[in-house]
């Protein structure tokens, strides 16, 4: 009788930086088994920025055309398609086996991330780090100290090599 194995899940939050990339592909070397290629389903999570309020008139006083929305929003579609091309890019060029699964998310990163891994069942979340200083992490605040703290599941937060 074959012994099922159980699904690992694993999130990692992508985005457009460099930092990103590279904690996914940590996770690709270090975290994920090729053993088993049935046992880990990747989720890889982007998070947009909440859509902006916009007002009827812009801070000059003129009235935003639906031409100017329409342009933000195509842009940040394309934004989401870059950076998950980017991400498959590194799953396909690693030799780990792993089944992909593409999550999207909208809102502050850090509330939509530990949201989202709570809500499936994550075992680890894997996410860069900018390596911002003292005092741009205290003004900006962290998303991943945010989430070490406040994930429900254990946090690996990836420094990119000097």
């Amino acid at each position: 009788m074959e012994e099922k194995t159980e699904e690992r899940k694993i999130v990692v939050a992508v985005d457009e930086s460099e930092e990103s990339m590279y904690a996914l592909s940590w996770c690709l070397k270090n975290l994920v088994s090729d053993q088993n290629p049935n046992s880990t389903v990747l989720f890889l999570l982007y998070v947009k920025p909440p859509p902006p309020v916009y007002s009827a008139l812009d801070f000059s006083g003129y009235l935003f055309g639906n031409d100017v929305v329409a342009a933000m929003e195509e842009y940040s579609r394309e934004l989401v398609d870059s950076v998950m091309s980017r991400a498959d890019a590194v799953c396909r060029n690693s030799n780990a086996k792993m089944k992909v699964e593409k999550k999207l998310g909208s809102g502050d990163a850090k509330d939509v991330i530990c949201r989202t891994v709570k809500r499936l069942g994550a075992d680890t979340l894997v996410m860069g780090c900018h390596g911002y200083g003292f005092l741009k992490r205290a003004v900006l605040g962290s998303v991943s100290d945010h989430c070490v703290k406040h994930a429900k599941c254990p946090v690996v937060v990836v420094k990119p090599p000097k």
